[in-house]
């Protein structure tokens, strides 16, 4: 039987209804929620990814604050950027775009945001917390892994689950995620020995390897959920590209249970998280 294909399109599309209700409740008590995204340079997805941020901020209610700068600013007129909108009481989330160019220090500009409105969850204070398990904002990829896994599973309590990949962006976060919901938790990454063994235990697969359909449909446990977080452009011949994920899609719909599809997986979840977040910054200014 072929896997449930996970629509992470649609599942962010009612992500983005849910957040728009919110943002009216806000704006009722007088409060409306802002986004700031800084982009450096004039990287062409970069820039498709800014504006569809935008577009999608001001469509769910909020205000978007964009600010685009020349590639060659300096460390510190950005960080004097960032300053400003940590002081703007009408920015309530603040994400700067990276890549940044290679003269400035990508951790010098995540800790410069205000952890409060770190809304791309990357800054020391919210990742100590997510490790505690105190209240942070948390990485926008990895909570939308989390939500497009519970489409599935109405509970991932005692499931068996293998992340593959362990960087500080996808792979320890969503870690940390599955065990706050009680699965028990293997992280593994390339350099696990007999890496198809490990993932052939999982429940649940989140494959963040960044490494072209490298998990193969016979490491899939029979019935198993599977979230493929890689993007990766590949040679399609005659001169074209195309997308594919770090999970042999076409091998692993055959075994799994269910799975998302690259591209509109994960990929959609992404900004849908990143404006489910900047509601929750501008909740806790209430709160505060």
């Amino acid at each position: 039987m072929a896997a449930q294909i996970i629509d992470g399109k649609a599942v962010a599309e009612a992500l983005r209804r849910d957040v728009a209700t919110g943002v009216a409740s806000l704006v009722a008590k007088g409060l409306t929620p802002g986004l700031a995204v800084v982009l450096v340079g004039t990287d062409p997805a970069s820039e498709v990814y800014v504006r569809n941020k935008a577009r999608q901020t001001v469509a769910c209610g909020m205000r978007s604050f964009e600010t685009k700068l020349d590639a060659r600013i300096s460390e510190a007129d950005l960080l004097a950027l960032i300053a400003r909108l940590n002081a703007d009481p009408a920015v309530h989330g603040i994400l700067v775009q990276l890549p940044l160019p290679p003269h400035i220090r990508s951790a010098a500009v995540i800790e410069a945001i205000d952890p409060a409105k770190d809304v791309d969850g990357f800054h020391p204070v919210n990742a100590g917390r997510l490790a505690t398990g105190g209240a942070a904002l948390v990485p926008c990829t990895p909570l939308g892994c989390i939500k497009l896994a519970r489409t599935v599973h109405a509970s991932l309590k005692g499931l068996e689950a293998v992340v593959v990949g362990r960087s500080n962006i996808v792979g320890k976060p969503v870690a940390l995620l599955l065990l706050a919901e009680d699965a028990t938790v293997t992280i593994a990454h390339s350099r696990t020995r007999d890496l198809a063994s490990v993932v052939r235990r999982a429940d649940l697969v989140v494959a963040a390897v960044g490494r072209p359909e490298m998990v193969r449909g016979d490491w899939i446990k029979p019935g198993a959920t599977v979230i493929d977080v890689g993007i990766n452009r590949i040679d399609a011949g005659g001169g074209k590209t195309r997308l594919v994920g770090d999970v042999a899609y076409d091998e692993a719909r055959r075994v799994a249970g269910a799975i998302t599809p690259v591209p509109g997986g994960v990929g959609p979840m992404t900004i849908a998280c990143l404006l489910s977040n900047t509601l929750e910054a501008a909740r806790r200014t209430l709160a505060a």
